[in-house]
Order: C-alpha cells, then structure tokens, then sequence
C-alpha cells in the first residue's frame, strides 16, 4: 500500500503490499488516478489504495472505463465502490453490497453511553487503573523500534501466523511509509513501554483504522480498548463523522473473534455497493457465474460453514492470543 509513484520501465508498475510483501503489479495513470491489475486468469483492474485515499476518488467512473478499454494490458472487470456516508447507489453497473465496521463519531458521549457494553466500559477504565496511558506518537526511529518489537511479541495473531513477526527496521519503515500526510499514531504506554498503538488515516470527514496491534503479555490491561477510545474521542473533537475499521463480517463467518471484537467496541456494520463492470466477454461470464468475488464467495454458503467450522476446531489446537483484552 502506499501513495508511491508508479515505477517506469518498458511497462509501468505499482507496488502494493500482500500479505505483508510488497509486490509490483501493472499500473496505468488515468485521470490522475493509479490504476492496478490484479489477478492472473481474471484481471481486475482498481483505483490503487482506493480505500485509503480522501474523497471520492472515482469521480466520473466512464473516463476510467476509456482508459482502460484503451489499455493493452486488457483487464477483464474495473472495480470502484462508495465509501461512507454515501450508502445509496449512484450506478446502475453491476453492483455487490460490501460491508464494513464503522462508528458514527459525532458524539463521544453517544458512543461511550449507548453503544457500548458494560464489559467494554469497564475494560477501558480497568486500563487506566492498570496504569496504561494513551498519548500521540511521533513517527520516528523511536517508534519503529517499538513497532518492530510489537510485532516480535508473537508469531501468531487472530489464529493465523503474522505476516510482519521478524521483520527488520527497514522493512517496519516501510510498511508504515506511506500516507504519511494523513497518518496519526496513538500510543499504549506501560512505564514509558510501547505496549500497543493504533494507526488512524484521516480521509476527510472519514477516518480509518489502519493498524491495531498490542502486545499479549500485556493484554490483562486492555490496551486495545483504551486506543479505540481514544480515537473514538480524538475524531469526535474533530467534528469527523466515521471511524471505520476494515469489514464488519468476513464472508459466512459471522463469528470471527475480529467481528466480535468489533462489536464489543461499539463498531456497526454498514453495506456499501462495490461496482464490477465487465470489460471483456472473460469478465461478463466471470460476473454471470459470480467469480468476480473469488473462488470461496462462489461456493454455496453450506459448503463455506462446513469448511470454516473444520478450519475453526484446526485452529483451536493452537495456544491463540487474545485480541488485546474486550472480554472479561
């Protein structure tokens, strides 16, 4: 991810981070904007960073469809969607409703008394007495240090193996480079300890969770809880009307400790359209057989519950860590 520059070659690339690795992808510039191909069989072509980015940032969605008709690297589906608070559709392309976790953020006082659980209210309060302090991080070499040993304080996180455990100082650096404009840090502190920290980009009346990451021996403090309230906090000062964390639900797993994590913090699930428009006969037929959204949303939801409930009990076998502490 990033507001990097595209890379100029005999073709042009964008870098983007995947699973924790940067990867170049073919990029074309069309109205001022990156556009990448992703996919092998199925190319999609979207706005880079598109969700990261201030605004809408696809403006008049028929010049990007020129551009890419026009481009010889032949994407077969332009993807573009909505952000918040535009919940209505603007288009009539084919559309696919795409939900994410957000908190209406006018109110500090709202949030805390009415949507919130008592478990969470006292977790946040439970931190404070436990000695955590919440305070702006400047980003430096200081704070990549604590980053880097944040990210060593476990190998696995969320029942799955963390892309960025034993990553270097410069690659640290690198994955936190970008947006550097519109990015905000907040700190857990022990004891001048960095136990925890939350990423925010501000994206207008928009802000967005980019990183939550805390550390488990630590997780009896709540660290996590007291960094989304902070940020709860700093957005409603701020007049900013959304702070938005990623989806809401993953597929057919409704039951992700992510999604209750989210939930216990007060974030609500919001369906946004995401656009597909096919731009070759591979696409038309992709879309007509709903492939455009990969290979597991195609599968009947029967099949997915079945699989997920294999993977869940594999997954238990493992010793996991905890999210940073929203349950008692």
């Amino acid at each position: 991810m990033g507001d990097r520059e595209l890379v100029n070659s005999r073709e042009e690339f964008a870098e983007l981070s995947v699973k924790g690795e940067f990867c170049k992808f073919p990029a074309i510039s069309i109205e001022g904007n990156c556009v990448i191909i992703l996919g092998k069989w199925l190319r999609i072509a979207t706005i880079k960073d598109e969700e990261w980015l201030p605004g809408d940032v696809v403006g008049n969605p028929e010049h990007i469809l020129a551009g890419l008709q026009k481009d010889r690297r032949g994407a077969d589906i332009y993807k573009f969607s909505q952000k918040l608070p535009s919940i209505q559709p603007k288009y009539t392309y084919h559309l696919e409703w795409t939900n994410v976790a957000a908190i209406p953020t006018t109110s500090f006082t709202d949030w805390w008394e009415n949507r919130l659980p008592q478990v969470t209210r006292k977790n946040v309060r439970r931190a404070g007495r436990r000695g955590v302090v919440v305070k702006g991080v400047d980003f430096d070499d200081t704070l990549i240090e604590g980053i880097v040993k944040l990210n060593n304080s476990s190998a696995f996180r969320q029942r799955h193996r963390f892309v960025h455990y034993g990553k270097s100082f410069d690659a640290v650096k690198k994955d936190y480079s970008d947006f550097m404009d519109r990015s905000e840090y907040l700190g857990a502190y022990i004891q001048g300890e960095l136990i925890g920290i939350i990423r925010l980009i501000h994206m207008g009346e928009i802000t967005s969770i980019l990183q939550l990451l805390c550390m488990q021996k630590h997780s009896d403090k709540r660290p996590a809880n007291a960094l989304i309230a902070r940020a709860v906090e700093l957005c409603a000062e701020r007049g900013i009307r959304y702070l938005l964390y990623g989806q809401y639900t993953y597929g057919v797993n409704t039951k992700a400790p992510l999604s209750e994590f989210k939930r216990r913090n007060g974030f609500e699930k919001f369906l946004l359209p995401s656009y597909y428009v096919p731009l070759s006969i591979k696409g038309r037929l992709a879309i007509r057989l709903k492939l455009h959204m990969g290979i597991k949303n195609a599968l009947p939801k029967p099949v997915m519950k079945i699989a997920y409930g294999v993977r869940r009990k594999i997954l238990d076998l493992r010793k996991e860590e905890p999210l940073g502490g929203d349950a008692e």
